[in-house]
């Protein structure tokens, strides 16, 4: 019995180590929500699971990565597995597109915010140089320039700052969507 049982450990011990990341499941629903009741094709993905799936990438940095579910043999069913596996590449996808778009947005809008600030101290310093000395241009001047600088300062930190926010996500997502996703029994 206990050849069998070291066996038995030496298996499951070689299964961890053939993957990067690997997760153990009772069964397939663990990786979706337990409130949505609709087939493996439409369920919505467990943030339980996506919790852990964000631990695990955390710490992978190689570019490929494989995520391997180890699943008790007498619960697989290669086609919940075919439909689970296309299930989780849609959602990985989407999201990462989504968030790809998002990422793009905040960064046109620094931009276009910076470059308009860029216009409004150029005014201001035309007004200056040309119309310095007359009361109505000095009112001007005094609105543009800071509300120039305000606006370069707040475009630059959409750029440099909010678009990093979410560089985790981002990256978590990508990895995931470029996952090779594979079932093993034990």
């Amino acid at each position: 019995m206990p050849e069998e049982q070291k066996s038995g450990q030496q298996v499951i011990k070689e299964l961890l180590q053939k993957s990067e990341v690997s997760l153990w499941l009772d069964h397939y629903d663990d990786i979706f929500s337990d409130f949505d009741p609709r087939p493996y094709s439409q369920r919505g993905i467990s943030d339980d699971f996506l919790k852990e799936a964000r631990k695990f990438t955390h710490e992978v940095t190689s570019g490929g990565m494989e995520l391997r579910f180890l699943v008790p043999d007498n619960h697989r069913k290669a086609e919940d597995e075919a439909m689970i596996r296309k299930r989780l590449r849609e959602h990985f996808r989407k999201h990462a597109a989504l968030l790809e778009d998002e990422h793009a947005r905040t960064i046109r809008k620094g931009a276009m915010m910076a470059a308009t600030g860029f216009l409004l101290l150029l005014i201001a310093a035309t007004v200056d140089y040309y119309n310095g000395n007359e009361f109505l241009w000095s009112v001007i001047m005094v609105v543009m320039e800071p509300a120039g600088w305000f606006t370069v300062w707040n475009g630059l930190d959409q750029i440099l700052s909010k678009s990093k926010e979410k560089r985790p996500e981002l990256e978590f997502y990508g990895k995931m969507a470029k996952a090779d996703i594979r079932f093993d029994g034990y």
